[in-house]
């Protein structure tokens, strides 16, 4: 393959979530999180698996911090958990909490690793979930003031802040097909979620700035939606209605002003959308300074009179859109690998939303381990390098194409807690053997740590 090279300060990081690492569960004042509830719910998460101690960053994060200088990143994205700070959600701040992100961005600085801050992503408080969680109004209100609550501690530190991760699936697999926290099955509940994610994205987005934040964002996992038949107008009519429930749904009212016409006519088939009200979107429109990038793989689609739809996934597709099964080499987690996805879905958004810079905030693979770490050398994983290596030169052609794309984050730093599939699923370029909570770098790891020195491939 050809040698590329990525602009000059293009950032280099990688990302993990709180939920998903940290553990110490009950520890300094941490309040209950709709992902305690879930997966201490017998049947929802593989093998009874919680985050109860996951890989208990909390209290190793020095030395985690120290493993990231020597793999030379950059950046570390990471999320704060909002019941750390305020166990119920709102009312007063826990300082023992905040003092957690006080010694982690320290810890990065003091390694020269820049510090960007998620401030959620997905672990809501319980207290909040028990009053209606994302379907009420007054959560927005809540984390617009947790937010401001972080900031007004970490502000004059971190430069880079996003509001939300991925409110597709927070909206969607948390309340349309309940297969992730808190378990709702619900359309009508799925899309006034989508809403309120994105007035709270807007009001902290205005709270963030009113307080002097440098650099405000969002992170979302758009789709590269793909007909099965190029030259089908049914199945160009399916691409249309998922684009509109997984991507336009989010982009519009973030960067174009508003709801797109076709998808407010889709929700009101199954919801009458009174949780929108006069100048949400106004304030969902806040100007932000970045949009994040979640990519892993393609979505085929084809349209079915009979189609079994996409289920509470994307309410409303039933009976009209087939969701085709992945073809090809797979992931560990049964997804397709499609590198040139990236490449179309950084030029879609560039092209259709060119106010924005661009980050990939999270790309990744989970591939079963071929054995453990031993002095001979790194445990092997040639499958996540080709994956990685497959997606950064789809990113670098992006580039070329004159998309303004910023940097790039590995998902995942470390081997970590997997939401419904629990522990199963390795995703880390750092295995964890989670019986020691031993950390040691994969052969991806040294790949990357080569990649990021001479800043390509």
């Amino acid at each position: 393959m050809s040698e590329l090279r990525f602009p000059e300060n293009f950032l280099w990081g990688a990302a993990t979530a709180a939920y998903q690492i940290e553990g110490a569960a009950r520890d300094d004042g941490r309040g209950e999180s709709i992902w305690d509830t879930f997966s201490r719910t017998p049947g929802k998460v593989y093998a009874g698996h919680t985050g109860d101690v996951a890989c208990d960053h909390y209290h190793r994060y020095a030395d985690d911090v120290a493993m990231m200088a020597e793999l030379g990143l950059h950046a570390y994205r990471f999320s704060v958990s909002w019941p750390r700070i305020q166990p119920d959600g709102s009312g007063p701040v826990n300082p023992r909490g905040l003092d957690f992100y006080d010694r982690l961005t320290d810890a990065l600085l003091g390694r020269g690793i820049d510090p960007i801050v998620t401030l959620y992503h997905w672990d809501l408080p319980q207290t909040l979930q028990d009053r209606g969680g994302w379907t009420a109004r007054e959560t927005a209100e809540h984390f617009a003031t947790y937010a401001a609550a972080v900031y007004a501690r970490l502000g004059d530190r971190i430069g880079t802040w996003t509001t939300l991760n991925e409110p597709w699936c927070s909206a969607y697999l948390g309340y349309g097909n309940g297969v992730h926290a808190p378990g709702v099955q619900d359309p009508g509940a799925a899309f006034s979620a989508v809403h309120h994610l994105l007035l709270a994205h807007g009001l902290a987005t205005q709270a963030l700035l009113a307080a002097g934040a440098g650099r405000v964002g969002i992170t979302l996992n758009p789709a590269d939606v793909r007909p099965a038949d190029a030259d089908s107008a049914a199945d160009a009519a399916a691409v249309r209605l998922v684009d509109g429930l997984h991507n336009r749904i989010f982009l519009d009212p973030l960067l174009v002003g508003g709801y797109p016409d076709d998808v407010r006519k889709h929700v009101a088939r199954m919801v009458e959308p009174v949780f929108v009200h006069d100048g949400d979107e106004k304030i969902i429109a806040a100007p932000i300074d970045l949009l994040g990038i979640n990519y892993y793989a393609p979505t085929y689609v084809a349209g079915r009179p009979d189609g079994a739809g996409g289920g509470g996934a994307y309410p409303g597709t039933a009976g009209a859109v087939e969701f085709l099964p992945p073809v090809g080499p797979l992931t560990d987690m049964g997804w397709m690998i499609e590198p040139a996805g990236l490449t179309r879905l950084l030029e879609r958004i560039a092209t259709d939303y060119p106010a924005v810079p661009l980050l990939i905030t999270e790309n990744g693979a989970a591939f079963p381990d071929k054995g453990n770490s031993d002095a001979t050398g790194p445990m092997q994983d040639d499958d996540r390098i080709a994956y990685l290596d497959g997606h950064l030169r789809a990113a670098h052609e992006a580039i070329a194409r004159g998309v303004d794309l910023r940097g790039y984050l590995v998902w995942s730093l470390l081997d970590n807690f997997e939401w419904a599939e629990g522990y199963r699923k390795r995703f880390g370029i750092v295995h964890v053997d989670y019986l020691t909570q031993r950390r040691t770098p994969k052969s991806s790891a040294r790949w990357y740590q080569e990649v990021i020195s001479r800043n390509g491939l």
